[in-house]
């Protein structure tokens, strides 16, 4: 059963925060809200808590994990950007974005397309998030908490530990959370921008 953690949405407490970061280092999964909507995260190359989130989800291997991060500065070590690319994800970031990019042998293998080897990067903009990562010291290899059959992410702390809450092992609560998905967009392919998923990110820079 997933402890439940309500914490402060302006100021999360740091004992709390310490408390899920140990049960992620530990190889716990859990539910936390983004700008963007709940999210499933677990540690970087948690291949067990990658397979509950395929399960919870009912996700194919073609699905494209993402690595939350506390800052523009992390992406590089995780995903390729030649200058174009890294100054149009640079000036979107941090926001409701997640961008599809090829990965560098620094990115965890268990989460990468099998084919195309990319992977989804993105930086949020919630207090909780960014404090929850500077906790944690690391990314987290993360996906929308978007229910089968559903077309939108939950929001709701209290009703993701209704719902999930014995398939989890950490809730975490602030009150405030984003309302629509990230808008995804593919920048893998050389020189093109592809749009996949609009969501609450702002489409015209990348739109043709």
């Amino acid at each position: 059963m997933a402890r439940y953690f309500d914490v402060h949405p302006d100021n999360p407490q740091p004992r709390a925060l310490a408390q899920v970061a140990e049960i992620i280092t530990g190889g716990g999964l859990v539910a936390y809200p983004t700008d963007s909507g709940y999210a499933l995260g677990c540690r970087l190359g948690n291949r067990d808590g990658l397979e509950r989130i395929r399960s919870l989800r009912k996700l194919g291997d073609k699905h494209h994990f993402t690595l939350v991060c506390s800052e523009f500065a992390q992406l590089g070590q995780y995903v390729q950007m030649d200058n174009d690319v890294f100054r149009a994800v640079k000036a979107a970031t941090p926001g409701a974005y997640t961008f599809i990019l090829r990965a560098t042998r620094e990115a965890p293998k268990v989460m990468l397309h099998p084919k195309k080897k990319t992977v989804g990067v993105r930086v949020p903009q919630h207090t909780t998030t960014l404090a929850l990562l500077h906790t944690l010291g690391e990314p987290l290899m993360s996906t929308t908490l978007i229910l089968p059959g559903e077309e939108h992410p939950m929001t709701d702390g209290w009703q993701v530990n209704d719902a999930l809450g014995n398939l989890l092992d950490a809730v975490l609560d602030s009150g405030d959370c984003g309302l629509e998905p990230t808008t995804i967009v593919d920048l893998s392919e050389d020189g093109e921008m592809e749009i996949t998923r609009y969501g609450a990110g702002d489409p015209t820079p990348f739109e043709d």
